[in-house]
């Protein structure tokens, strides 16, 4: 317990009869708090003594570092509210923060030591043995890859894929740690995916969402061992190439960094050899470079003029876009392209232009601004693109004619046509969306969208090119809710409502404790959190054609498609095609193929 702790003493000794003997009292490791400031308290640690055939000695002994005991159970008696001072204040409503170590009961359950001994993990033990040809499961490596089965598995089955940020950087360090230790056991093809097979046989009938997703978790890390054999042997040699031309015995940290940004090679690796060579790594290079890529990234996502400073307003420019195209506003706030504040604008010149209210939609969520014009007595400035920035929609343009002065009366007027267009393509955006997880699984997850009039663009999670026939599915069951012709409804709720209603949300996104949730197609076909315009029916949207799939990153797929009267344009343009192509062979459009076989 902790050295502060009179009373859990009390109760341990004298209630529950806690021998003296086994009995400690410790300062830090005794009190647990969830930061520099909040919720903490002392705690009590239940350990339980494996015997003294095992080195190592009680809590607070020189030898606590030893696995003699080890740490089942723990109490946090959350107690106080630490302020920004430092000061501990009672918590209004204390409570006990307890939990146990299912494993490690299961060890002592079972009479074992470790955790690797219980039956949990022999089987995946023994299967990681077979699949990497090394016999002896207590070796440290087969530990690590029976652990990081487990890990990965459910990361994927939870809709996790490898990436190069955030989850999915996370799941692609654990794969390729534990296929590093296949190659030290000497594993030399693909055996990762192959463990999988015996962790559902294992865990499967109480995980099922393990077992639906046992052949998608096994192509994901196939996939994944391929691709890092490739990254390996590229970076092998090129490795092996800097340190033959070494001068000295220093790895630059520069070179490091050069193998590990540009050729993925991992860090660790490098180490490892470097050691093995009795070569020193530059490490204070190489975090050097980390940094100065980190201040670049920084610096490129910094895009776009920031118009915080100049545009000092109260309030916020109130959107009335979503049931009209046309209004009356006044002018708040000019500025020129540069950020510097105006006080009015002369024909021809360029700016921007802030209003207080307005029914242009500030590009966000994928979906482009709207254009337009703002019409006023005696001139007409031309909206070319609207952006948000801070509570306030910047009306992007040039004067056409006339003097535009802050403080005048405008009569914002959206392009209806271009907007009109916009709509098609977002909802259908959505449609897509839901038929994309339909046929490919419910990993897909949005990563980026574009929505204008023309065209929508959507990158997705998914580990592989969509097939023809998952393309033509997605496409299918798109115009199947076209065709419905059901009615969307927009409703505003609790973020806690919309999740409980099943809205779809970006997991990296912060959202407000009150959200707009979207409800498209029959029978409720999508739901999901959105800010944008939408079609009043899902027949608004007329047509909807896929153009195709593309690689956009690794991990993530990108597919590009049409609505409305551009679909049927290109529908046109490929028949139109086709009759040519028939008529050059010499044959009907329905034997074009057959002909071109032959």
């Amino acid at each position: 317990v902790h050295v502060s702790d009179d009373e859990a003493e009390r109760i341990w000794k004298e209630e529950i009869g806690v021998d003296p003997a086994r009995f400690s009292k410790l300062d830090e490791d005794n009190f647990w708090q969830m930061g520099d400031t909040g919720p903490c308290g002392p705690s009590s640690e239940i350990f339980y003594d494996h015997g003294p055939e095992v080195w190592g000695g009680p809590p607070g002994s020189p030898e606590e570092d030893g696995d003699r005991y080890i740490e089942i159970w723990n109490l946090v008696f959350m107690q106080f509210d630490r302020d920004a001072s430092g000061k501990l204040n009672p918590l209004p409503k204390p409570s006990i923060d307890t939990g146990m170590g299912l494993e490690r009961i299961a060890a002592v359950m079972q009479g074992v030591h470790s955790n690797y001994e219980i039956d949990l993990f022999q089987s995946l033990l023994k299967a990681a043995a077979t699949a990497t040809g090394y016999a002896d499961i207590t070796n440290p490596s087969l530990r690590v890859i029976a652990d990081h089965i487990r890990s990965c598995a459910f990361l994927i089955a939870d809709g996790v894929l490898p990436s190069n940020e955030g989850r999915g950087y996370v799941l692609r360090r654990i794969v390729r740690r534990a296929i590093r230790h296949g190659h030290k056991l000497g594993a030399k093809e693909p055996f990762f995916h192959q463990l999988v097979a015996a962790l559902d046989a294992e865990m499967g009938s109480a995980y099922p969402e393990l077992r639906e997703a046992r052949g998608q978790i096994e192509r994901i890390l196939l996939k994944e061992e391929e691709q890092f054999a490739r990254t390996l042997e590229h970076g092998m040699s090129l490795l092996e190439e800097a340190l033959a031309g070494l001068e000295g015995d220093v790895l630059p940290g520069e070179t490091v960094f050069k193998l590990y940004d540009t050729y993925g090679f991992p860090y660790d690796l490098t180490a490892d050899v470097c050691r093995e060579r009795e070569v020193t790594l530059d490490e204070a290079g190489f975090e050097r470079e980390l940094e100065a890529q980190r201040e670049r990234a920084r610096a490129a996502s910094q895009f776009g003029a920031d118009y915080s400073a100049t545009l000092e307003l109260e309030g916020e420019t109130v959107f009335t876009g979503y049931d009209r195209l046309e209004d009356q506003a006044t002018v708040t706030a000019i500025v020129d392209n540069a950020g510097n504040a105006l006080a009015a604008l002369a024909a021809e010149q360029q700016g921007i232009v802030v209003l207080d209210r307005t029914p242009f939609y500030g590009e966000s969520g994928g979906q482009v601004g709207d254009t337009g014009y703002l019409d006023f007595k005696g001139g007409r400035f031309q909206v070319t693109d609207t952006q948000k920035q801070g509570g306030h929609h910047l009306h992007h343009g040039v004067l056409l004619g006339g003097n535009l002065a802050v403080g005048a009366s405008v009569q914002p007027r959206v392009d209806a046509g271009l907007r009109t267009a916009t709509i098609r393509n977002h909802s259908a955006t959505h449609l897509m969306h839901k038929a994309l997880r339909l046929v490919l699984g419910d990993h897909v997850q949005q990563k980026g969208s574009l929505v204008s009039a023309d065209r929508l663009r959507f990158d997705f999670s998914h580990f592989e090119p969509v097939t023809q026939e998952q393309l033509a599915e997605v496409e299918r069951l798109v115009n199947e809710q076209v065709l419905a012709n059901a009615a969307t409804r927009i409703e505003q709720m609790t973020l806690d409502q919309a999740k409980a209603k099943g809205a779809a949300a970006l997991f990296e996104a912060k959202y407000a404790d009150n959200v707009r949730v979207l409800t498209i197609g029959a029978d409720d076909f999508s739901i999901e959190l959105c800010g944008g315009t939408h079609v009043e029916r899902t027949g608004d949207i007329g047509a909807f054609v896929l153009l195709g799939d593309s690689a956009s990153s690794a991990g993530v797929r990108r597919v590009e498609a049409l609505t409305g009267q551009a679909a049927l344009a290109h529908l046109r343009g490929a028949e139109r095609q086709l009759g040519e192509i028939a008529g050059l062979l010499r044959a009907q459009a329905g034997d074009v193929v057959g002909r071109v076989k032959a």
